[in-house]
């Protein structure tokens, strides 16, 4: 079975989300801060009249935060019926992989990274981190921000 992803950069790293949790990629726009919100949460943005919580990917992964401009692109995703923007380097392409040729991150078990990712997957001569969203998303304290 054949999954399709979107590729993106984050601290130098290649990372993918599923293209069927992406609602938009959207310009970079200023973000309203919001007080008392975990770090990794930049503030949030309207997006056609709904206010949308915009998170510093970066920071999330536990990496330094992001120095943001025009030139980062914000990727709404869907995470249980809510849109939630992530701040990233640059966006790449859509590539797809064989669902059977992804592994597991057994291997960097201890890196902080390693609970926010599904798995390891081949692309060209890269291997592409995939996301879990809903590992990434599900914090109780990001939901009061929403």
């Amino acid at each position: 079975m054949q999954r399709e992803l979107i590729t993106f950069e984050v601290a130098g790293q290649l990372f993918g989300l599923d293209i069927m949790a992406i609602l938009e990629i959207r310009a970079w726009s200023p973000v309203t801060l919001l007080p008392q919100v975990p770090d990794y949460v930049s503030g949030v943005v309207n997006l056609r009249g709904t206010v949308v919580p915009v998170l510093d990917l970066s920071v999330r992964l536990g990496w330094e935060a992001t120095e943001a401009t025009s030139r980062n692109p914000i990727i709404v995703s869907d995470w249980d019926g809510q849109a939630r923007g992530l701040i990233v380097d640059s966006v790449n392409d859509i590539v797809s992989f064989d669902a059977d040729s992804l592994q597991k991150p057994d291997a960097i078990a201890n890196d902080k990274v390693a609970g926010f990712i599904e798995g390891l997957a081949p692309i060209g001569d890269n291997m592409v981190m995939i996301l879990n969203l809903a590992k990434l998303m599900n914090d109780e304290e990001l939901s009061l921000a929403a």
